[in-house]
């Protein structure tokens, strides 16, 4: 069962939250922070990319970076820009997006329910990565950036976070950029902490919707913290992380598709000629588009849009890998026709997360830039969580949460 406590958030005061929040650290690189920040000192891109305060071109793995990142910490502190709260607390966080709101619990997640699996994962991560982000944590003490989790519906705690989303939140503003709303509440209420505490101890698992590096990083640093102390009792801030938990059935998860360079030595007519061998593929003109339903893809090729639909027998209904669209493009398009075998690693293909629109796919083969995209319909959350509870991982680049959480609304020390 899954065990989550409240903690004393670092936050910065209410007038300041605009200056300081930040989108997180792996959804721009270091120029597009650079540009972000500005000339605002206070943006929290110093302590989350300090690269930016570096001369151009210098590496964001450079120690004098990650040294910096803490120095910047520090300063945010003697400021005020970050103040901690006086007790331990919960917080909600809500997203809107076109419309649609998503209410997350923000909570210390225990790490020993990541390293016994009471965490579900269902991507694979990369050591280099994990390293980074764990450097990231040791240096700061602290977790800067939420990771993102979602849990079964629960009533009880719906019932709560609709109380408090009723009342004036702490923070309330809109992100520049992408233009979607944020606004956040404390919950210092002792019988709401316990029945937050309570409800989450009755879930079997919590999922990791996105942030798998964070989430590895956070746990191994907490093991690592308690194997170091000759006095470890269990109940240490090290052993929790911060954690943004939403109900399954908020979450918006949009199309992760593809756009290859080459295909691998055939014309176009080739190439739909061996598409046709697992597909019917079917011309649908210039006009864009979307693929309406699991099983049916769409395939951008000289000017003109094909639906392309999975035969019987090329997938395995029972088999949560084996039925999600994101494997059987692999398979029998990526892999068997054009012969790009690892996506992690593959110079030939790119991915383009659903918020972009086939409008940027079309682009960028139009441009030629790339020769073909290919996109997908996205995958659903129970699909996620079938597959974390049976113990399988997805495919790379299968999943695409929007909205992303920002940065900065609150911090975790880790004492």
């Amino acid at each position: 069962m899954a065990t989550v406590k409240p903690f004393r958030g670092l936050r910065p005061p209410k007038n300041l939250v605009e200056r300081v929040e930040s989108r997180p650290y792996d959804v721009l690189d270091s120029e597009e922070a650079r540009a972000e920040a500005g000339d605002n000192e206070m943006s929290l891109y110093h302590i989350i990319k300090p690269e930016i305060d570096f001369p151009v071109g210098t590496s964001e793995y450079d120690p004098r970076v990650y040294e910096k990142a803490a120095e910047n910490f520090a300063k945010f502190q003697q400021k005020g820009w970050l103040v901690q709260d006086d007790k331990e607390q919960y917080y909600i966080y809500a997203q809107e997006m076109n419309g649609k709101t998503q209410y997350g619990l923000v909570v210390g997640a225990y790490v020993n329910d990541y390293m016994t699996g009471v965490i579900k994962k269902h991507e694979l991560t990369r050591r280099d990565k994990e390293e980074d982000r764990m450097k990231h944590v040791r240096v700061n003490n602290a977790n800067i950036e939420p990771v993102f989790f979602a849990y079964p519906d629960n009533e009880v705690l719906n019932e709560l976070i609709m109380r408090y989303a009723a009342t004036e939140p702490e923070y309330d503003f809109i992100a520049p950029i992408d233009g979607f709303g944020h606004k956040f509440w404390c919950v210092a209420d002792e019988k709401d902490i316990e029945t937050i505490t309570r409800e989450f101890a009755k879930m079997p698992s919590l999922y990791i919707a996105d942030g798998h590096h964070r989430s590895a990083a956070a746990a191994l640093v907490g093991a690592e913290k308690a194997k170091l102390n000759p006095n470890h009792r269990g109940d240490e801030e090290y052993n929790y992380f911060m954690a943004v938990c939403f109900q399954a059935s908020q979450l918006t998860i949009l199309d992760y598709n593809r756009v290859v360079k080459d295909l691998n030595g055939l014309t176009s007519e080739e190439f739909i000629a061996a598409l046709q061998k697992n597909f019917v593929v079917v011309d649908k003109g210039e006009e864009i588009y979307k693929p309406a339903q699991m099983h049916e893809f769409s395939l951008y090729l000289d000017s003109h849009w094909y639906s392309l639909t999975a035969k019987e027998g090329t997938y395995d209904n029972t088999d949560p890998i084996g039925v999600l669209d994101v494997d059987i493009s692999s398979r029998l398009i990526l892999d068997e026709i054009l012969q790009i075998g690892d996506l992690r690693s593959s110079k030939r293909i790119d991915f383009v997360g659903g918020l972009r629109g086939l409008g940027e796919l079309k682009r960028r083969v139009d441009s030629g830039e790339m020769r073909a995209a290919l996109a997908l319909y996205p995958v659903s959350m129970k699909q996620i969580m079938d597959i974390a509870d049976s113990g399988k991982i997805m495919p790379p680049k299968a999943t695409w949460f929007e909205p992303k959480l920002r940065s900065g609304l609150v911090i975790h020390k880790l004492s």
